[in-house]
């Protein structure tokens, strides 16, 4: 689905991902995803939209937005970063990448003030013989150590 950049706003792109669902059951997470995959996150003002569009309470519609951690309520900063902190990726030192993150002044799960980058965890990223696994904008790392996740943090990883 695409909308013109003349039309984006909130409640058109809303109703553009609800009309490209009409019809289909349990269409609720599908449609908060391809809101996502248009804007980038599902801003508070979609909640009452999906509401109404699709016959729920805005409770029903809130619950779900912030019970599944995939779907981001703030725009994302320029470069998005997740750790690994699966069993695998913890053995091999996963907790020393996220006190990097709080030493640099940065919270799991949240955007710098400058909007440059957002640090989340995850708890697979399916490369655990390489662990501690990093994944910046889609790009995968192993064996990820302070200096290199500094580098990444900072968009100067090659």
């Amino acid at each position: 689905m695409t909308i013109s950049r003349s039309d984006v706003t909130v409640e058109n792109v809303v109703q553009a991902v609800v009309a490209g669902h009409r019809g289909q059951r349990g269409s609720l997470l599908p449609i908060l995803h391809a809101i996502q995959a248009e804007l980038g996150y599902v801003p508070q003002e979609a909640i009452p939209v999906l509401a109404d569009e699709l016959n729920l309470s805005r409770a029903d519609v809130h619950g779900v937005v912030t019970f599944y951690h995939d779907f981001r309520r703030e725009p994302a900063g320029h470069t998005t970063v997740r750790i690994c902190r699966a069993e695998a990726c913890q053995a091999l030192g996963a907790n020393n990448l996220v006190g990097y993150v709080r030493e640099a002044g940065l919270s799991l799960g949240e955007t710098a003030a400058d909007g440059s980058v957002t640090v989340e965890q995850v708890f697979c990223l399916g490369n655990c013989a390489l662990g501690p696994s990093v994944e910046a904008n889609g790009r995968l790392y192993g064996r990820v150590d302070t200096a290199q996740l500094g580098s990444i943090l900072n968009g100067t990883v090659s």
